[in-house]
């Protein structure tokens, strides 16, 4: 009998992401004029080598995380085909909210809400599940902050099999109680941290017994765990370059479907914690503006209430609160900083990420801090009109976007914005109903507690 499998009707879906879908991820170091700074050994202060990295992450992605010539790394066929069930990530047309805000510029947004997860998480998730499962190992350990990275690494593990251990910030783990409930039904043993389990974790709770906890604290956790369980390696959600390498399917995507319809934008913004959301967005027009093609306006915009970029230093500075992970030269707070509980989780961590830093650093992009009253002002207003409840942390881009098209009505310039809409909100009605109630606390910080807390950062030659 013929074989009629080349005839065979291929769904308009599949043929959409064979399309659209990225072969590679784009590595934005290859076209850095200056190599970023290595990581430091925590004890002997040397740079770290691939086979130290080994040791806590995978070792695919610890090759990854020092590719520095690299442009384009092949994305396995394996997680392309994970990537088909909500890839590619729609760009939408943001005409409504144009419409309200009656301003003469054109806004768009790349809405990566479209998955079970409720983020952008799980495209690096899914990443380093591959990478583990084709190691051999066992399980996995993490850390979260409002949760979407826990969930997105849950669902990664259930489905090649991997155990996976979280460890969530104490004030998500209470406010987020049903984010929480996602990762245990896709099998995840969940730690609110500081904890008891670790001895790192014994240690910050006996200096601050009453702390809402911090992504420094749980990533100081994790990676404690990881090292004394056999078979484990420690993943992480952010900060790192490898995962803003696996983000960039976000801007590849954004990129394709504008010039699909000769769309040329003029400012991209992203909202900023560790810098991996941020850094995938803008990925390939940082890559134009680094080979001298294009310019835009690309903006980072972070929570007031932990500023790393626009209060911070650039230092090198330890990536977890415990000083057990190696140092990365970024713009921080300070390892001892202990953000407030804001709603915003995924934005509470003290540094950012090296290629963002070095970037803003470079005056590549712009960054600026928004108050969380603000955020949720911009939240409530774009649901109303656009029909999509956001995560408060991709509210930060919101307010900003929103603040451009209005500074566009005042110059009357009809410029093109775009902006990432990293998540939904639906674990977040507690903050939503504070804002309704109009019990929202603001968490700013004055410049004496930053000083406090960059005497945090170690005394090395800088």
């Amino acid at each position: 009998m013929k074989n009629n499998t080349e005839n065979r009707e291929i769904p308009y879906k599949i043929i959409l992401a064979e399309k659209e879908l990225p072969r590679n991820w784009y590595n934005m170091r290859a076209d850095m004029p200056g190599k970023i700074a290595p990581l430091l050994d925590p004890v002997t202060m040397e740079p770290v080598t691939a086979r130290a990295l080994e040791k806590v992450f995978c070792r695919e992605t610890a090759a990854q995380e020092m590719d520095e010539t690299n442009r384009l790394i092949p994305i396995p066929e394996d997680v392309r085909n994970f990537y088909r069930m909500y890839r590619p990530a729609p760009l939408i047309h943001a005409e409504f909210l144009e419409k309200m805000l009656d301003t003469p510029a054109k806004i768009f947004y790349k809405f990566e809400g479209n998955n079970t997860s409720g983020s952008h998480k799980l495209n690096s998730a899914i990443a380093q599940a591959y990478y583990a499962k084709q190691q051999g190992l066992k399980g996995v350990t993490t850390e979260t902050g409002a949760g979407q990275w826990g969930t997105a690494l849950s669902m990664a593990c259930a489905f090649y099999g991997l155990e996976c251990r979280v460890f969530m910030v104490k004030c998500s783990y209470e406010q987020k109680p049903f984010r929480r409930e996602v990762m245990r039904t896709y099998g995840a043993s969940v730690i609110p941290s500081p904890s008891r389990t670790t001895e790192v974790g014994k240690k910050i709770l006996k200096e601050y017994p009453e702390t809402p906890g911090s992504l420094g604290c749980a990533v100081s956790e994790a990676v404690e765990t990881a090292l004394n369980t056999e078979g484990y390696r420690y993943v992480l959600g952010s900060v790192l370059n490898q995962v803003v390498l696996h983000q960039s399917v976000i801007g590849l995507e954004t990129k394709t479907a504008l010039e699909k319809y000769g769309i040329k934008p003029d400012v991209i913004i992203g909202c900023a914690g560790g810098g991996s959301n941020l850094g995938g967005l803008i990925a390939p027009f940082a890559g134009e503006m680094l080979r001298g093609e294009r310019s835009y306006r690309l903006i980072a915009v972070e929570p007031e209430a932990c500023p790393s970029l626009t209060r911070g230093k650039f230092v090198y500075d330890y990536c977890d609160t415990g000083k057990i992970c190696p140092l990365a030269k970024m713009y921080s707070l300070g390892s001892g900083f202990m953000p407030s509980a804001i709603h915003s989780g995924g934005l509470r961590y003290h540094g950012m990420n090296s290629i963002i830093s070095q970037l803003y650093h470079d005056k590549v992009i712009e960054a600026t801090a928004v108050p969380q009253s603000d955020v949720f002002k911009a939240a409530v207003e774009f649901a109303r009109v656009e029909g999509i409840l956001p995560a408060p942390e991709s509210s930060h881009a919101i307010c900003t976007a929103i603040n451009e098209a209005l500074r566009c009505k005042r110059e009357n310039r009809a410029e093109t914005i775009v902006f990432g809409l990293t998540g939904t909100g639906y674990f977040d009605m507690p903050a939503y109903g504070k804002f309704n109630d109009g019990t929202l606390s603001e968490s700013s910080l004055s410049g004496e507690e930053i000083e406090k807390s960059l005497r945090t950062l170690p005394d090395i030659a800088q």
